[in-house]
């Protein structure tokens, strides 16, 4: 398809998938989170956690783009299957943390619209089951096409309905451009909490599901670089510009860790300074964030967990866009849609700052490999230039650093 013929999906398709999936995730609630207990001193952390998957969603892209392998299959191939059953030891838990989060904020998210059950906790269990039930069935049943539509419906209204809500009730410019500043937020739960919002903008482990959705969307060859190149930039900007919206609406709001408290009271202030419209209109963006993600970690984590049990095997692999159509991906779904309900007596906060600690430091373990991988010796003139390594390389800097201080915290 010559690129006048191409539409807006198909150019910046799988760039919004990773916006879609990664900002109800980690910026809504995150962001929420962090915007209430520490205001706008963080801001820098989201810019620089949407420049870091930025950089690291590129250098997957090309090395797919070079190999037409995965991520996965050039892990098990250069650096061994244990790399890959390290990989496995890590994703089972991380996707018991994410689907917890995702499972409880959509209850409470539809809970704060609907207003029944009257009891939250009741509330939360029902409509956050319903979502993922609803979710798993369009996966199994609707395909990439279905499911890229229903991602675009839902970042358009979350996109729209979140910034319209942050330019409303506006932000202290000064203190913006000052939060811009790097700086240490403090240590114990300040520090966890920018490390969380870092990891949390833009997804962590789902940075890897980049791949599937280009092979999906029928991306191959280096030619596609430059298209892949401006959706992830389109993504990020995206992200960065949600958490930032979402940072200035949390911003000097006191909210409980509990369940309920971050839509609640989110909503109380927005009733009061934009009228009940004002409030809704909030509200059914938060819903169409959450939502959204939901449904793409949904069709993608299983991916990851089939690809990496089939680059285990030495035979019976099967291209990348049959990968929903096998037991494992199936098995692996249902159990991601029922199994982390489990923790639904756990406070939603806890639960948020858990998943996004834990999947914060996945991304310097991703920045190892793409160093290890991306390298002349093995993908020629699609090898990373001498900034890219020096980004990636700052990726680990950072990292080294926030575990240094959190372990001296």
């Amino acid at each position: 398809m010559s690129p006048r013929r191409r539409s807006i999906l198909t150019i910046v398709g799988p760039g919004l998938l990773v916006a879609a999936t990664g900002v109800g995730a980690g910026d809504l609630a995150t962001a929420g989170f962090a915007g209430s207990k520490l205001g706008m001193i963080v801001l820098w952390a989201i810019v620089l956690g949407a420049a870091m998957k930025y950089v690291l969603n590129e250098g997957l892209a090309r090395w797919q783009l070079a190999t037409d392998t995965t991520l996965l299959e050039g892990t098990r191939q250069r650096i061994g299957a244990w790399a890959i059953i390290i990989f496995l030891i890590y994703l089972i838990p991380f996707s018991f943390f994410v689907g917890g989060a995702l499972i409880s904020a959509l209850g409470v998210a539809t809970h704060s619209i609907i207003g029944w059950p009257v009891d939250p906790s009741v509330a939360k269990l029902v409509w956050g089951g319903v979502g993922s039930v609803l979710a798993t069935i369009l996966v199994l049943s609707g395909g990439f096409k279905v499911f890229e539509r229903v991602m675009a419906a839902g970042i358009a209204v979350m996109f729209v309905a979140v910034i319209w809500t942050a330019v409303r009730l506006g932000a202290d410019a000064q203190a913006m451009v000052q939060g811009l500043i790097p700086r240490h937020p403090g240590n114990g739960e300040p520090l966890e909490w920018t490390i969380g919002l870092i990891g949390g903008v833009g997804g962590t482990v789902t940075v890897l599901c980049y791949g599937y959705w280009i092979k999906q969307a029928g991306r191959t060859g280096m030619s596609e670089v430059r298209a892949c190149r401006l959706d992830l930039a389109v993504a990020y900007i995206a992200t960065a510009l949600f958490g930032v919206a979402m940072l200035v609406i949390a911003s000097g709001i006191e909210i409980e860790g509990k369940g309920t408290g971050l839509l609640v009271k989110l909503s109380e202030r927005l009733n009061e300074a934009l009228g009940p419209a004002g409030a809704m209109i909030f509200l059914i963006g938060a819903w169409a964030a959450i939502a959204s993600s939901l449904l793409g970690v949904w069709q993608s984590v299983p991916m990851l967990f089939t690809d990496a049990c089939q680059v285990l095997r030495s035979s019976g692999r099967c291209p990348i866009e049959h990968l929903p159509r096998t037991w494992t991906y199936r098995i692996f779904l249902l159990l991601l849609a029922s199994l982390p309900m489990l923790q639904a007596g756990l406070g939603f906060a806890t639960v948020q700052r858990i998943y996004a600690m834990v999947g914060a430091f996945f991304l310097p373990l991703l920045a190892i490999v793409l160093l290890f991988l991306n390298r002349r010796r093995f993908i020629g003139k699609a090898s990373n230039r001498p900034w890219t390594s020096m980004a990636l390389l700052g990726v680990l800097a950072f990292f080294a650093w926030a575990a240094i201080a959190r372990t001296m915290g």
